[in-house]
Formats: C-alpha cells, sequence, structure tokens
C-alpha cells in the first residue's frame, strides 16, 4: 500500500507535463550566423503497428534567424510524442516542421536515429533551408 500511496503522490507532484508548445526567445546575436546543436538520446515514441515503444536520439542543428527555441520547452514537446503512435519518417518530418513553425531558422537539420527494431537501425534526416539564406564558405585551417 506505501507503494501505491508514493506512486499516486509522485503523478500527483509533477508540475511539468508533455506539452507540444514550443517556447523560444530573441537570437541575442543576429548579426552573425552561428550553429546551435541538440542532442535528444531519450525520445519515445510508439510503433504504429504494434503500439511498442520506439526509441531514438534526436539530433537537431540550426542556424537562428530572429528566434531560438526554449530548452524546456523542447524538452517537454520531445516527451510529448511518448504516447502516439507514428513512422519514423512521419515523426521526424514532423519535428522538422513543427520547429520550423516556431522559430523560422536561416536552416535547420533534423536527423532521427532509431535504435534497431527486426534487426534494422533506421535513421531519417530532414532539412529546412531557407530561400534567402546564403551558407557561410567553410573555413579549412591548416
Amino acid at each position: 500500500m506505501n507503494v501505491l500511496l508514493l506512486t499516486i503522490s509522485l503523478k500527483n507532484s509533477m508540475t511539468t507535463k508533455p506539452s507540444k508548445d514550443l517556447e523560444t526567445f530573441p537570437n541575442p546575436q543576429t548579426a552573425r550566423d552561428f550553429t546551435i546543436r541538440f542532442d535528444i538520446p531519450e525520445f519515445t515514441c510508439l510503433c504504429p503497428k504494434t503500439g511498442q515503444p520506439d526509441f531514438a536520439t534526436i539530433k537537431i542543428e540550426y542556424v537562428p534567424a530572429e528566434l531560438c527555441v526554449e530548452l524546456k520547452s523542447l524538452k517537454l514537446y520531445m516527451w510529448s510524442f511518448r504516447e502516439e503512435g507514428a513512422f519514423h519518417e512521419a515523426i521526424t518530418n514532423q519535428i522538422l516542421n513543427d520547429l520550423v513553425r516556431a522559430i523560422s531558422p536561416k536552416f535547420m537539420r533534423v536527423r532521427a536515429e532509431f535504435y534497431v527494431r527486426g534487426g534494422i537501425y533506421t535513421h531519417v534526416t530532414v532539412e529546412h533551408r531557407n530561400p534567402n539564406w546564403i551558407a557561410p564558405e567553410v573555413v579549412t585551417l591548416p
């Protein structure tokens, strides 16, 4: 009975919940292109065919324009997929679409590296590029 009370107490005391709301803040350096990278190694969703959990590392990199995505809201956004069934390709594209809609970056790449299922690893990469943005030249140092 104590375990049950503890479980109920923990569920009632959680102050954060999954959310599809992505909060933003102003880019602190709009005059310079720079890259922000996130590695999210605990992403989970459900297989739409079996209902079993799928696990992935989501890698996001972007060059911000006017806005940046706030990390806590990104964490809650990623958490919101835990009970949703979706194919790997669909969920990776949805993440990109939602982030682009929230912050309109100059460039963004989302890579989902799903762990093995049925002996197959699935990696899905999707990109967005603002047509008015010109990528800086790569600098190769000696």
